[in-house]
């Protein structure tokens, strides 16, 4: 049969057949280069009435104590407070521990290791409009696992949360393991956890103090939405944001889906844990009816049928027969 597109994301959330597309194919840059800019242009939408702006690719100082040499790691988005005279969040080491903390969260990191226990934030010359509030990092395949790349990132992440910044971690990446070790690994499909997901957005807030700081982990599967997400700005600023406004804007402005076919299953399908590939397929079965019916897929995504994964390949097998027949 032909193949079914749609300029529309077919998901309700993550598209499964784009990102896996993405990681399968080395392409993951596609995907990420585009979303960060969609989520600073959100982001900046929703924030300059509460007097705060968000920049892409800026760069925040950061040296070691008896170190000339400086490393000037590269956030993806970073919110800045544009009123100086804003009361900030106390950081002390006074706080009473509630739910999780972040260091329970990031206990696997060497907490003596000089790097990564002493760092200095040195604001540079041009961040006149006032001070970082919030670094929020979209992962790529290079910030996971043991690479260079990826030490480099997790001592980027517990410097800025030694200077007190609040770090928004964006993790869309099912293929690879988590970066923290109470993040069950869904890309171990031979574990068979059932609570283990494909995607996850953490918020690390170490104010009033970096060991005992909240941090929040919003899971989420395949074909569900984006979460809404609380970030804590300073005093008692918070932004609720929906991180699925620019993913869908994204996906749809882009034109991303030109490059799958919803009439066969993503690359890589058995990376997916039986549930989401039954989602995943019940999803495929409500696009091909669709297209079948009517032909229209942009006013999707439409409502699934909840049946086994069994149920959902055999009618899938059979409306590709009868496209292919006609």
């Amino acid at each position: 049969m032909k193949p079914v597109r749609s300029v529309k994301n077919q998901y309700l959330g993550i598209n499964a057949h784009l990102h896996s597309f993405w990681q399968a194919t080395g392409t993951w840059n596609r995907f990420h280069n585009a979303y960060i800019t969609h989520l600073m242009e959100s982001l900046k939408a929703r924030l300059r009435l509460m007097g705060y702006t968000a920049e892409m690719e800026e760069s925040l100082q950061i040296r070691r104590i008896g170190d000339e040499s400086s490393r000037r790691p590269k956030s993806d988005v970073i919110i800045y407070d544009l009123v100086f005279q804003r009361p900030k969040k106390p950081f002390t080491a006074e706080a009473i521990a509630q739910g999780l903390t972040v260091e329970e969260l990031i206990e696997e990191e060497d907490f003596e290791h000089p790097y990564f226990a002493i760092g200095i934030y040195e604001r540079l010359p041009n961040f006149e409009q006032g001070d970082a509030v919030a670094w929020i990092e979209v992962l790529s395949p290079t910030n996971k696992g043991n690479s260079p790349d990826a030490n480099r990132y997790l001592a980027k992440r517990h410097l800025l949360l030694e200077r007190g910044l609040v770090f928004v971690e964006i993790d869309y990446l099912h293929e690879l393991p988590p970066t923290f070790h109470l993040i069950k690994d869904y890309s171990n499909q031979a574990d068979g956890s059932l609570d283990a997901h494909p995607y996850h957005i953490v918020v690390l807030d170490p104010r009033p103090d970096f060991r005992r700081g909240p941090a929040r982990i919003y899971d989420f599967d395949v074909d569900m939405s984006v979460p809404i997400v609380n970030i804590p700005l300073n005093g008692d600023d918070a932004l609720l944001f929906d991180f699925g406004l620019p993913y869908h804007q994204m996906i749809e402005q882009g034109f991303h889906g030109d490059d799958i076919d919803y009439a066969e299953f993503p690359m890589n399908f058995d990376r997916y844990s039986p549930a989401d590939q039954t989602r995943i397929a019940n999803r495929m079965l409500t696009i091909l009816e669709a297209e079948k019916a009517q032909g229209e897929l942009e006013n999707g995504p439409f409502p699934v049928q909840a049946i086994s994964l069994e149920a959902a390949l055999a009618q899938i097998e059979t409306l590709k027969k009868e496209a292919v027949e006609k």
